[in-house]
């Protein structure tokens, strides 16, 4: 098709909270190439929070809806958008079924998945596994397809994520933070997705930072909960921990001067949000920080600098875990 007559355009990333994040800017470039087009982004209901961020979308699709219904259904529904473009980010067999079913006339996949093929018109030449691109720089590779070749350098991609929704903190939450100190969120867990630095870092950090300069929040799930006894129950934290809808998390988040975590969701929403997100990171391809940096104007990723093999099968990793508390405090302390 004419790509000067693209209208409507959607991207399809259905998978967890700092994949999404980092799908964002695409939004933030399509609309410079095409400032008149209306941008959909199919998710889970579990990140629409997050989408809804962004100026640069228009408009939200639940996928968890689609899930309870017929596929018959949920092709008259796409076909309702009259969209000209589909991007499928996080690929989805399904997905791409509906969307060819659909006859969306430019679809657009990548050569590494054998049913794009037969799914989508448009394929992209793209391996995420063992590249040294950024996630966020693989994703735009996609607008290849639409004549979109020239991306800004990874230190700019920031500017286009086009977070303008922040919500309001409630009242009770916002009487949490102490005006007069450092808010710092300490976010010890990751549900698996990334080599975390450890509780135990984590409280001798707690231990390190005087009370009369920071206040400190420890942040996680219901289930991460009851992994925090020891820092939930320090005298200088506050717990937020399993207390906090994602909406009330982000506003939080918005509210504070720093937050620490391994490569997970609220590491990246932090940076998105312009908070300082002090990222602690395997040197481990493919989860090293050359892949997974958090993208912010006020970033600090601290990782060992070494090639590490001898954690690949174990969660246990010894090179997150040796980072130091004292770099920790320093990246803390650098800028403010």
């Amino acid at each position: 098709m004419n790509v000067h007559k693209i209208k409507r355009i959607l991207i399809s990333r259905t998978d967890n909270i700092g994949d999404v994040v980092l799908t964002l800017p695409m939004a933030g470039i399509l609309k410079q190439h095409f400032p008149d087009c209306k941008i959909y982004f199919l998710g889970k209901s579990y990140t629409k929070e997050i989408i809804l961020l962004s100026n640069n979308v228009d408009e939200f699709i639940n996928y968890d809806g689609w899930l309870k219904q017929s596929q018959a259904d949920n092709v008259s529904t796409i076909k309702q958008f009259n969209l000209d473009v589909v991007f499928h980010v996080f690929p989805d067999k399904n997905i791409a079924s509906l969307m060819s079913t659909a006859k969306i006339p430019m679809r657009v996949g990548t050569l590494s998945r054998v049913y794009h093929f037969f799914t989508c018109n448009k394929l992209i030449q793209l391996k995420r596994k063992n590249s040294n691109l950024h996630e966020t720089q693989l994703n735009l590779k996609l607008l290849q397809a639409i004549g979109i070749s020239s991306i800004p350098a990874l230190s700019e991609l920031h500017k286009y994520y086009g977070i303008q929704n922040i919500p309001t903190l409630p009242a009770n939450l916002e009487s949490l933070i102490d005006p007069l100190k450092i808010n710092i969120i300490l976010h010890p867990k990751s549900k698996g997705s990334a080599r975390e630095w450890g509780v135990e870092n984590f409280l001798a950090l707690a231990n390190q930072l005087p009370n009369h300069t920071y206040k400190l929040f420890v942040s996680g799930t219901t289930e991460d909960a009851s992994h925090l006894t020891e820092l939930i129950n320090h005298p200088n934290i506050t717990s937020i921990a399993g207390k906090l809808s994602l909406k009330e998390f982000i506003a939080f988040i918005a509210r504070g001067h720093v937050l620490i975590a391994a490569s997970t969701g609220p590491l990246h929403i932090a940076a998105a949000l312009n908070i300082k997100a002090i990222g602690l990171f395997a040197p481990m391809r493919p989860i090293f920080p050359t892949r997974w940096k958090p993208l912010g104007a006020k970033v600090e990723v601290l990782v060992e600098q070494k090639i590490c093999r001898d954690c690949r099968n174990n969660l246990d990793c010894a090179c997150i875990r040796n980072i130091k508390v004292a770099q920790v405090i320093k990246a803390i302390q650098h800028g403010n």
